[in-house]
């Protein structure tokens, strides 16, 4: 709930610190006083669009910072966090700034981070409802009735959404089987005939690199041929120098032993020889593996140039021609055993979409039975706020198969008719302001076991009514705050209503005050003695009169 409210520099606010608590808070004060600017402060915290005209003249910015803490933070507004990366530790309150500058530009802070006004909108209605005289939100917006219904009959849609998942995701996958056979069947002959290419082609990974180094080997021995030919000569043969180093070291051999020099000389000739000896190996297998055969290579080029043309044909790499060939004949088994398989997957998607009539049938009969229970809880409410001639109904129609989806099959609304034989309408289509307001609050006292934002905020709902439908509407809105979670629930009412003020828990007074050419609005809590003169004020004008003070005490006796 809303704890503390800070507002800097907003119009006539220069600053203002106020502390709320749980329960029936009421905010007075005549009129003009200014409390539709405490409204606007609020709002911009909760999303509204910043406005530079907001910034109080002669400031640089303005701004409101509020503090909401809860005993247990909500799901939908933990979860909402968590997606957006708030890291959040339990008990810690959650604190919002808003800041403008007179120039226009605004920022907007969640517990110091930074945050767009997309995200402080969609917590902002999680937060705080505001009803007032020209709400188009909350209970008034149509699309958020069907839920409203949902957690009025306690119904399972979180299992229907899922039961719709399941269906949807069965019929694509049938799609896609079916799509899938459909365009293998429209190519199938040119499938057979491209794999029949490739099976006489037979291409084996690895098989490019392979001969492109052969020919390269090939391309070599060719250049070389002529300098391993000279080479040749000069080992091979009598003549050769091998052939002539072999013959001296048999001759030194003979006469190494006469010489200490002689040996050593012998010894050198020999490690000659076998080096010599190794060239000679070398060059002959050198000479091998770069031998010309011009057959082999206009063979070996020529498969690379049907090897490459395939795979540019198929738009792959040559090294990939296997793999396509795979894929070609998984997808002509797949025209062989696909409707086999589409089989299966029709089966899956009827039996999904009979999983999902069933409960949407039985979510609408749930709907239906909770509708005419609703329609009863508001009717109760309707005489004391003096709607007596009006008619409330939750209207639950069927939709078209096509607009079936994870929220059920059917369009849920509540309609109001105000005068006896007056057709049913949308809520602001028909009521007034004044009766725009007590519909809200009848609607609110049947739904409010249902959850909702965590703060209510009733902008004067008791315009144009006093008396006892005035007393009323105080009656209600005090039952209402306190059937919050644990008991704990926050309702604010701005009011001119004396009767409603008595039923405040606490008590707001809001006064503009001027000195000089420099006017304030301020807002004050009220103590006991102060709450019983501003209903003294409230009865009676402009002169608090002892009478009125006398009916003031009688009123806050009552309560």
């Amino acid at each position: 709930m809303l704890t503390l409210l800070a507002i800097r520099n907003i119009v006539l606010i220069e600053a203002l610190d106020l502390s709320f608590g749980d329960g029936l808070g009421v905010l007075t004060g005549e009129t003009g006083a200014g409390k539709s600017i405490l409204l606007d402060a609020l709002g911009l915290v909760l999303g509204a669009r910043a406005d530079s005209g907001l910034v109080r003249s002669g400031a640089d910015q303005a701004s409101v910072v509020a503090t909401f803490e809860f005993d247990r933070l909500p799901a939908a507004i933990h979860t909402l966090l968590v997606e957006a990366e708030f890291d959040l530790e339990l008990g810690e309150p959650l604190i919002i700034k808003r800041r403008i500058k007179a120039d226009g530009g605004s920022k907007a802070f969640i517990n110091d981070q930074p945050v767009g006004a997309a995200l402080l909108r969609e917590l902002g209605a999680m937060l705080v409802e505001l009803h007032g005289q020209h709400d188009d939100r909350g209970l008034v917006n149509p699309r958020g009735h069907r839920l409203l219904l949902d957690r009025f009959a306690r119904a399972d849609a979180a299992g229907l959404a899922a039961a719709w998942n399941t269906w949807r995701d069965a019929l694509s996958e049938l799609a896609a089987a079916r799509a899938a056979i459909a365009q293998a069947a429209a190519d199938q002959d040119l499938l057979v005939a491209y794999l029949a290419e490739l099976a006489a082609l037979a291409p084996v990974e690895g098989e490019e690199a392979d001969l492109a180094e052969a020919r390269a080997a090939m391309q070599k021995g060719e250049r070389l041929s002529g300098d391993l030919e000279e080479l040749r000569k000069l080992w091979a043969g009598s003549d050769s120098a091998l052939a002539s180093l072999r013959s001296a070291g048999r001759r030194l051999d003979r006469i190494a032993a006469e010489h200490p020099l002689l040996a050593e000389a012998l010894a050198a000739l020999d490690r000659s020889v076998i080096e010599a000896s190794e060239a000679e190996e070398k060059l002959e297998r050198a000479a091998e593996a770069l031998t010309h055969d011009p057959v082999r290579l206009d063979l070996i080029e020529t498969r690379l140039f049907e090897l490459r043309a395939a795979a540019r044909k198929h738009q792959c790499q040559v090294d990939d021609l296997p793999h396509t060939m795979r894929s070609m004949r998984s997808a002509l088994d797949a025209i062989e055993g696909g409707e086999a398989n589409v089989g299966v997957l029709e089966q899956a998607a009827v039996a999904a979409g009979a999983a999902y009539r069933t409960q949407a049938e039985a979510l609408s009969k749930a709907r239906s039975e909770a509708a005419l229970r609703l329609d009863m809880a508001v009717a109760d409410e309707l005489a004391p706020l003096k709607l007596d001639a009006a008619r409330f109904r939750t209207a639950v129609t069927r939709l078209p198969q096509e607009q079936w989806g994870a929220a059920g099959i059917d369009r849920v609304e509540f309609l109001i008719s105000t005068n006896p034989g007056a057709d049913f309408a949308p809520l602001n289509k028909i009521a007034s302001g004044g009766e725009l307001s007590r519909f809200i609050l009848a609607l609110k006292v049947a739904l409010a076991e249902q959850g909702g934002a965590a703060t209510i905020i009733f902008d004067e709902i008791d315009r144009g009514v006093g008396g006892a439908v005035a007393s009323a509407i105080g009656e209600r809105l005090a039952r209402l705050a306190g059937q919050g979670t644990g008991g704990g629930g926050q309702l604010l009412a701005v009011t001119h209503s004396p009767q409603v003020a008595a039923r405040g828990g606490t008590h707001y007074v809001i006064a503009k005050s001027s000195q000089g050419t420099v006017t304030r609005t301020s807002v004050h809590l009220l103590d006991s003695a102060g709450r019983q003169e501003e209903i003294a004020r409230m009865l009676s004008g402009a002169e608090v009169t002892p009478e009125a003070r006398a009916q003031a005490n009688r009123l806050l006796e009552q309560v």
